[in-house]
Order: structure tokens, then C-alpha cells, then sequence
């Protein structure tokens, strides 16, 4: 048989791979091969599909970046081999993982596609099957003069293709697992698929991908909260080897005014580390200018993560101070899109 394109199948784990034990209830992963015989539609692809699979299969809260890095390898290392590449996933850090992913792989030019499900594959009522279907047709299709349609990291689920930087995970017990709140969808998967070519990332084609294989993961989130004690953060700021901290503020970034935290973080500041302010809300973004409590966590050298998601945030502070030494060069580009990750 003569395929059209070809994809490469990549099981890191997660419920999509998973079996119910018979003794204690509990979802096991089982055989990569079990869960490709689960799926008897991927035979009439015209889309050759290699498989390669983590051994052992992990859960992904187990996901680290020392795994991300591998997934960089695998991918840097079979990208001229392959039209596309699908990962199976868990769905608790995909997010984690398709942002880390968008930074490790620089002027992507083809898809990388997250996909798994809420559901086992092997259940009569899994959503792994469409998702799975689904994320290897995005992964495979092309324009007419060859390049890929969506030649960027994503996440598919329950029909809708997102940006992977742009994405979190919104419900534990719903098939709509996943949504990308400061950002449109990039491909709705109905009776059609649709793309939005507009909203699409144009790589430059004429350069080459550049995967980065070192991520530096001195950084640390926290939550501001009312009542948030000054000892506990004045802990954090002193961690040894910290580099940066993402701060989750109050709705377009405002924190209490109180002396001691401006304080704090102007001498974290001060002291080369970088703080980034990321908005608790799910949707809209940072705007410390907007009240005087996020005008003086600007003053103290906290900067704006704009429309950022944490796990955009965290992982891209990790890929840019592998880069960089030098606090001001990670500040730059902290404030800066570089994959489509936030709005400016």
C-alpha cells in the first residue's frame, strides 16, 4: 500500500492507554499494541503510522522536564522522517507539556499534536477514539503546496484543536477536558474540519527547526491570597538557586498593599529575581496600570505576563534561563511573544 503521509505515534501513558484491574478498580496502562487493536479505523488512513512508546508507560503527574527534553529528542531526531507527530498523553500536565514543547521546538514546521482522553480507550464509551482519529488527521494534512496546516504545537480534545502554550485544563469529569481561554480554537472538528488559517502560527520555512535540550526548572508558583503571611513569603523569595517565581494575583494583577509584600518582592527584584505577574482568572489578562495595587507591583520590578497561562509561564521562564544567564534577558523575553503564547 502506498501511504500519502507519514505520522509518528508517541505513548508517553495516561488514561487513553489505561485498563481497569478486575481485583482493585484501579486503571493500570496495558499493552501499547492492546490500545492500537482498540482502534481497527486507523487502518483505513492513507496515512502510514509508526508508533514508538514510553517504556514504562508513566502517569502524567509524573511528567518532569527531563521527559520533555526526551520528547524533544525523539521528535528532533525523526523530524525529517515524518509528516507530523501525535503524543498520547495524560491529561493532568498535557497542558505542562504542550508548552514546554512550543519553547523546545524553535520554528516548528510541522504538528505536534497532544491528544488523549477521559475515558480508557477500551471502554464503550471512551472519547479516546475520536480524539485519537481526529489528532492524526490535523497531524497529517497539508496545503497544496505541501506544508503542513498547522505547523505549531497543540491540544486536541472533545473536537477542537488549541495552542498548546494557550491551553489548561478545565474539568476532570467532563470530555470538554480542555479550553484556550485568551485565545480562538484552531481547528473545530465536526461533520468538517475546520481551519482558521488566520489564527494559525507562519513559521519561517526557509529555516530550519532548532530544538533546545536543556530547561532550567528554578521556579516556583504562588498564589496571593487574603491573609497571605509575610514569613511564609519571605521563605519562598530565600529558597536557595531560585531564579524566578510566577505570582498569581487578584483579576488584571493586583495584590494587597501591604508595606512588607512591595518590599519583599522590590528586594527579589533586586536581587536578580525575576517575578512574573500571571492573573488567577481563567480568562482576560494582566494590566498592572489599571489600580494603583498592581501599579505598585510594577514599581517593586514585577513584570507582566500578560495573557499567559501558569504552565505557559512556568515552562517558558525554564527554557529561557536555560538560554540565559543574565535576569534582564530573561525579563525581555518574558515580556515578549515568541510562540504565540500570549497577546500584546
Amino acid at each position: 500500500m502506498t501511504f500519502d503521509n507519514n505520522v509518528l505515534l508517541i505513548y508517553t501513558g495516561g488514561t487513553i492507554g489505561m485498563n481497569r484491574n478486575p481485583k482493585t478498580g484501579a486503571l493500570e496502562p496495558f499493552n501499547f499494541e492492546h490500545l492500537l487493536s482498540n482502534v481497527p479505523e486507523l487502518a483505513q488512513f492513507s496515512t502510514h503510522i509508526a508508533t514508538m512508546q514510553f517504556d514504562p508507560p508513566i502517569d502524567s503527574s509524573n511528567m518532569s522536564p527531563k521527559l520533555w527534553v526526551e520528547l524533544t529528542h525523539i521528535i528532533a531526531d525523526n523530524y525529517d522522517k515524518y509528516d507530523g507527530f501525535v503524543i498520547l498523553h495524560g491529561t493532568d500536565t498535557m497542558a505542562y507539556t504542550a508548552s514546554a514543547l512550543s519553547y523546545t521546538l524553535e520554528n516548528l514546521t510541522k504538528p505536534v499534536i497532544l491528544t488523549g482522553s477521559q475515558l480508557p480507550i477500551g471502554q464503550l464509551r471512551t472519547d479516546g477514539k475520536e480524539n485519537l482519529i481526529t489528532s492524526i488527521e490535523i497531524a497529517s494534512a497539508k496545503r497544496a503546496d505541501g506544508s503542513a496546516m498547522v505547523p505549531e504545537v497543540g491540544i486536541f480534545f472533545n473536537g477542537h484543536l488549541m495552542r498548546g502554550n494557550r491551553t489548561t485544563k478545565q474539568s476532570a469529569d467532563n470530555f470538554n477536558a480542555f479550553e484556550s481561554f485568551n485565545y480562538p480554537h484552531l481547528v473545530d472538528a465536526g461533520v468538517n474540519i475546520s481551519y482558521k488559517d488566520d489564527l494559525i502560527l507562519k513559521p519561517e520555512r526557509s529555516k530550519p527547526m532548532t530544538p533546545h535540550f536543556r530547561l532550567d526548572n528554578n521556579v516556583i508558583v504562588f498564589t496571593i491570597f487574603p491573609g497571605i503571611r509575610e514569613d511564609l513569603v519571605r521563605h519562598i523569595i530565600a529558597t536557595p538557586n531560585l531564579r524566578s517565581i510566577v505570582m498569581r494575583t487578584f483579576g488584571s494583577g493586583n495584590a494587597p498593599q501591604s508595606t512588607w509584600l512591595i518590599k519583599a518582592l522590590k528586594e527579589a527584584t533586586a536581587n536578580g529575581k525575576t517575578i512574573v505577574n500571571i492573573s488567577q482568572c481563567m480568562a482576560g489578562s494582566v494590566e498592572m496600570g489599571r489600580y494603583d495595587t498592581g501599579f505598585q507591583l510594577k514599581s517593586a520590578g514585577v513584570i507582566s505576563g500578560h495573557d499567559s497561562t501558569v504552565e505557559s509561564a512556568v515552562t517558558k521562564l525554564m527554557y529561557l534561563q536555560a538560554r540565559f544567564e543574565d535576569t534582564e534577558q530573561v525579563n525581555y523575553y518574558m515580556t515578549r511573544n515568541i510562540r504565540g503564547e500570549m497577546t500584546i
